[in-house]
């Protein structure tokens, strides 16, 4: 991922890695004690949350633009593979997950969906597994949606069918 001094426009979809995917609804001027800063402020479909992001940080915080179209066709890819199952305790796991979900890094993502993913014929997962998985396709659909530009359930549905084919 290249760390180029990119100016975001007002109406483009981002990813900021702690909360997925986003519209830059606004570019903003605002004083905090006696100090003007320019503010992106990104709107978290997905969380109705609003962020401000100072636009002189965007790198630091990994604001990026949208995946190319290639890097969803190595999601895909990704996804296909046979899961990585460690086998170490869970607590170690879902550490080394959640820093591949906050990456904000789709084929990363993508390890952690398939990695996680039960079919139905598969053990139970506990509960902590599957809050993890829904957090991970979640981060992963909407990104794919806003590439391929469809909603967020055809891309959920799509990865799913991927995922069983295996």
């Amino acid at each position: 991922m290249s760390k180029k001094n990119t100016e975001f426009k007002i109406g483009e979809i981002v990813v900021y890695p702690k909360h997925g995917v986003g519209e830059i609804i606004q570019i903003q001027n605002m004083e905090i004690e006696n100090i003007k800063t320019k503010f992106y402020v990104v709107k978290m479909e997905q969380s109705k949350l609003t962020i401000r992001v100072p636009v002189d940080k965007k790198i630091e915080v990994g604001l990026r633009k949208i995946s190319s179209k290639k890097i969803i066709d190595e999601v895909f890819t990704t996804l296909k593979l046979k899961p990585k199952i460690r086998r170490i305790m869970w607590s170690r796991r879902a550490q080394e997950y959640e820093a591949k979900i906050f990456s904000g890094e789709p084929v990363k993502i993508a390890e952690v969906v398939r990695d996680l993913f039960r079919k139905n014929s598969q053990s139970e997962q506990s509960y902590s597994e599957r809050q993890m998985f829904q957090v991970a396709i979640e981060r992963l659909a909407r990104e794919v949606a806003a590439v391929e530009k469809t909603d967020y359930f055809q891309s959920t549905e799509k990865i799913e069918q991927i995922l069983t084919k295996k």
